[in-house]
């Protein structure tokens, strides 16, 4: 069982480490699109035409399921995809449901996002058809994605950025914010750190994970070959022997954990 996670960036890292605490024993290829980050401020034409491409690629390795681990390009291209692969696509969404249901009487939702996820009428839809008392609010934050891609976390700068951001909201009407850009999760601590204590954090991630393996079984049945644990690692096509960098990212999700 091969399963290929793909984002623009290294935002979706995030995604397959939850697979992997699920189940270290598939075999997993990583793609990273970094020659055409970041997709969030591009225009969807531009985006859809890149995903179309990257899954054709992945489809070509004989992968048995992509993830399509970023909000933006699910937003633009899940669709497309779906129609024309047999293969589970799975992709990302803002975790709008669970935070409309989490959040508390008279409190609000702040989903965070990039522009073009927030923009796109597959997120409006959501919201609509979710959020009956008018209680989401939403918030761009695209540099968060420059930020990780530039292994910058905890930074007075990025504390500085996040700070310039919320403090457009009245954030004692809030009591949850949606992590909806795969990014975004690196900052758990820098959220934490500059929001009031009552607001919880949630992403997608975990449900996007559990949902892929309902897709595996459903598609292939139990399975009987896990595979080897192995994980390739690609950026934009180019296959990568020295996985330092993602190693790297890896651990900084770790140590997110242990916080």
């Amino acid at each position: 069982m091969k399963l290929a996670f793909y984002d623009s960036g290294i935002g979706g890292l995030t995604v397959l480490y939850e697979a992997l605490k699920i189940n270290p024993f598939y075999d997993y290829v990583y793609f990273s699109d970094a020659k055409n980050a970041p997709y969030g401020i591009k225009t969807k034409e531009e985006v859809k035409k890149i995903v179309l491409d990257v899954a054709e690629f992945l489809y070509n390795l004989n992968i048995d399921a992509i993830v399509v681990a970023c909000n933006t390009a699910t937003a633009v291209a899940i669709n497309d995809l779906r129609e024309k692969y047999s293969i589970p696509i799975i992709g990302m969404e803002p975790a709008v449901k669970p935070a409309v249901e989490l959040s508390q009487a008279s409190k609000k939702v702040l989903v965070t996002a990039t522009p073009l996820t927030l923009k796109e009428e597959k997120f409006q839809n959501l919201v609509h058809k979710l959020d009956k008392d008018g209680i989401v609010d939403t918030l761009p934050l695209p540099k968060l994605v420059e930020f990780a891609e530039n292994f910058i976390f905890d930074t007075n700068e990025v504390e500085k950025y996040l700070k310039d951001e919320f403090c457009k909201f009245n954030l004692n009407e809030y009591s949850t914010l949606v992590l909806g850009c795969t990014h975004f999760p690196y900052f758990h601590n820098q959220f934490k750190k500059i929001l009031p204590s009552h607001i919880k954090i949630i992403d997608g991630n975990l449900g996007t994970v559990n949902n892929l393996f309902r897709q595996i079984e459903i598609k292939y049945g139990k399975i009987e070959n896990f595979g080897n644990g192995n994980i390739e690692f690609y950026i934009s096509k180019e296959k990568i022997s020295d996985k330092t960098i993602f190693t790297k990212y890896l651990q900084v999700i770790k140590n997110i954990e242990k916080d």
